[in-house]
């Protein structure tokens, strides 16, 4: 059913939502977030709708899911399509697909840049903007009666700054004038300045329903993360409010889920805005607490006193506030058969709590594989920045050299980032800034690492996370670029002398692979034991992950060398780099010696 149709039916005093997914970039997290969206799916959101990934990365897993979710799960999807590498015919293909699956909404975007592009460029020239998009689907006799078109608004601002707030609502207006027929709006948390937004909206004429976005905070890391790709403005009083708590994961979800509480009561008050959009992070318990709050789950019922009659007979219907044993019965099978649900093993059981709450915490780039929410940080620009060939923090490097000092630079802070680290060394990383340093300078170009922990309050200001009164822990790994004569190396050096405590993982661009893990074997690297809680285990490396990563650690190299031109130094420099360098992960077990990794790795050392 159109989503304008459905909210337009939808009762005037019961507010909506919808949840919003993205595509897990493992089968194992996609039929998991089956599972959890079918759990979701009793809480009755007027729609959900699936993203399109940055630079129409998921577009497969996007249309599979949104067709899965539309046909076979019978939930209302909104199917998000962008103008990001849309070759000629590919919209065609993806809304021919869309109608085929039964899916009647589209979120018409322009899209983010594909990574490796610090301003985004069309590739099919009829699709720049939004706009063309909203325009296009109106104008097909085959597409226009089908669907029901959505567009995106920003309270704030664009995140590109392309025009001044005047430009803004032109634009809005200009995507409502061509035939949008619901606004959803980037994610905020100042509710007052959205107020105003929605006032200024309704005076430029812009009368379709505005659904703001809204997001709970997750952890307080994610938080900043989100705050900044987006550049949402956020009000100094939260940032007040979190700076005592940041370390304490518990306590900052709990902050997320009452300040998306007062937010969303607030933007709902004035009876304009009558539901709101959910970025899920394809998570799920912090938006079912804010649902149950607000008193929304279920379709927002009213709540009776009700009579019971201990009757063994039938009763007569004599009132609706009269239950017997046999109504009792009757109604609790009604309810146990209203809801279909695909059955599919839910993950977590024995592992990590359960299926609802199993990836609460998530505080490493390597999360579980099988979570709905693996590659969550990818959506916010997680893993890896635009790469652009002038960034001031890189140079232009064009030997082996100067990529090493690239490396070093950002270790000692003189560069805030590199392509494969989105931000400055972390506090725990400064604690092995010398074997890091030493490393480096040796050739192996270190791209993530952690030292080993035993045992630390989690509210310790470098390593804490999780709720207050636990404790955490975490082995020893790091992760590189290295020759092939290093993978050798310390393949050898495993087999000699690591005594079973040493794991690795090694790949090429070419696809080879080494390891000494057995195939299903899972290394949790960082765990927690909490208060009342099973053991919280947020980061694991193992087989799936490290090859997704690989991946993308490959694809990085390959954009970088796309910004100079063909035979220049740099370019022929990062095309050999891709062709024969390996990417490299090593873990030590051994986390009750703080420098088991390091005096493994010390002939590496320069």
């Amino acid at each position: 059913m159109k989503l304008s149709d459905k909210i337009a039916a939808h009762p005037a005093h019961r507010p909506f939502y919808t949840f919003e997914f993205f595509p897990p970039r493992t089968d194992q997290g996609f039929d998991n977030l089956l599972t959890r969206i079918s759990r979701l799916s009793n809480l009755d959101p007027i729609a959900i709708s699936v993203t399109w990934g940055a630079g129409g990365s998921t577009k497969d897993r996007s249309l599979d899911l949104a067709g899965i979710t539309q046909a076979d799960y019978g939930i209302d999807t909104i199917l998000h399509l962008t103008c990001t590498n849309m070759v000629p015919g590919l919209v065609d293909d993806a809304l021919r697909t869309a109608k085929a699956r039964g899916i009647q909404n589209i979120l018409a975007l322009r899209g983010d840049p594909p990574r490796g592009q610090e301003h985004w460029t069309p590739i099919d020239s009829r699709f720049s903007h939004g706009v063309d998009l909203v325009k296009y689907i109106r104008s097909s006799p085959e597409f226009s009666p089908h669907f029901c078109i959505g567009v995106a608004a920003y309270p704030e601002g664009h995140p590109d700054n392309q025009t001044d707030d005047d430009g803004d609502f032109d634009v809005l207006k200009e995507k409502v004038e061509a035939g949008a027929d619901f606004i959803v709006t980037q994610l905020f948390y100042d509710a007052d300045r959205f107020l105003h937004w929605l006032e200024r909206v309704r005076r430029e004429g812009i009368s379709v329903p505005i659904i703001p976005g809204v997001m709970p905070i997750p952890t307080y890391s994610s938080f900043l993360r989100v705050v900044n790709l987006c550049r949402i403005q956020v009000p100094p009083s939260i940032m007040i409010d979190l700076e005592p708590i940041r370390h304490d994961d518990q306590l900052v979800k709990e902050y997320g889920i009452r300040l998306a509480v007062d937010i969303i009561l607030k933007v709902t008050g004035n009876g304009d805005i009558r539901g709101v959009h959910f970025c899920t992070l394809n998570l799920e318990k912090s938006v079912q607490l804010v649902l149950e709050r607000l008193k929304w789950a279920g379709g927002s019922p009213t709540t009776r006193n009700k009579l019971i009659a201990d009757s063994p007979v039938p009763l007569p219907p004599i009132s609706e506030l009269v239950v017997t044993p046999t109504t009792a019965t009757s109604d609790a099978a009604a309810a146990l058969t209203s809801k279909t649900t695909v059955e599919i093993e839910p993950p977590g059981r024995g592992e990590i709590n359960n299926a609802a709450t199993w990836d609460d915490f998530p505080n490493g780039r390597f999360g579980d594989y099988k979570s709905p929410a693996f590659g969550a940080q990818d959506q916010w620009g997680g893993l890896g920045l635009s790469v652009h060939p002038v960034h001031p923090d890189w140079g232009n490097p064009a030997t082996a050299e100067e990529l090493t000092d690239l490396f070093l630079r950002h270790l000692d802070s003189k560069a805030a980032s590199t392509p494969f680290s989105s931000s400055p060394l972390s506090a725990e990383s400064q604690t092995i800034l010398h074997q890091l340093k030493a490393l480096t300078r040796g050739g192996l170009w270190t791209v993530c690492s952690q030292p080993a922990v035993d045992t630390l309050p989690s509210t310790d200001e470098n390593f804490g996370w999780g709720p207050r009164d636990g404790y955490v822990s975490q082995k020893a790994f790091i992760e590189f670029f290295c020759t092939e004569e290093v993978v050798d190396k310390i393949e050898k050096k495993t087999q000699l002398s690591g005594g079973g405590s040493v794991h690795y993982f090694a790949a090429n661009l070419q696809g080879d692979f080494r390891t000494n893990v057995p195939e299903d074997a899972r290394n949790a690297v960082t765990w927690g034991v909490f208060p009342g809680k099973e053991i919280v285990q947020t980061t694991i490396i193992e087989r799936e992950s490290f090859l997704t990563w690989k991946e993308e650690a490959f694809s990085i190299w390959t954009e970088w060398a796309s910004f100079y031109p063909p035979g220049s130094d740099q370019r022929t420099m990062l095309d050999e780099v891709r062709r024969t360098r390996w990417l490299m992960s090593v873990l030590h077990h051994n986390f009750k010696n703080p420098g088991a990794l390091w005096d493994f790795l010390v002939d590496f050392y320069s």
